[in-house]
């Protein structure tokens, strides 16, 4: 599956049962290249490592990237943006020093303007 918004690949995955909340669907496509989100029929165990050794694995991977996907939308998607960074948070991640490693990784180009976001993310917290 492709990437609605850059074209490029995508990892699917099943969303963990304590983030389906936040969520309209039972999977996700997120993209490696741009981090975007969107609906998937299938999917497994999250595997981010396409994405960069930097990013978290397992629920707190989940939860990173179903908020990085939601993030073009800040003001639409607050409150579930708030509770997966919490999420995040509660796994033991800093999910603004992610943000950052990710933002200055060459291979990754995010969706969103991440200057703008991360100041915005950072009164979230």
């Amino acid at each position: 599956m492709d990437c609605n918004h850059c074209g490029g690949p995508t990892t699917m995955y099943e969303v963990p049962l304590n983030l389906r909340e936040y969520v309209d669907s039972e999977y996700v496509a997120t993209c490696t290249r741009c981090l975007a989100s969107q609906p998937a029929e299938f999917g497994d165990e999250p595997d981010f490592s396409h994405v960069s050794d930097e990013f978290p694995e397992g629920d707190a991977g989940a939860a990173m990237a179903l908020a990085l996907g939601m993030m073009d939308s800040l003001a639409l998607n607050r409150n579930d943006i708030e509770g997966l960074l919490e999420a995040v948070e509660s796994e033991g991640v800093d999910p603004l020093l992610v943000l950052d490693r990710l933002s200055s990784q060459g291979n990754v180009r995010l969706h969103f303007d991440v200057s703008r976001r991360r100041h915005q993310l950072e009164q979230l917290l």
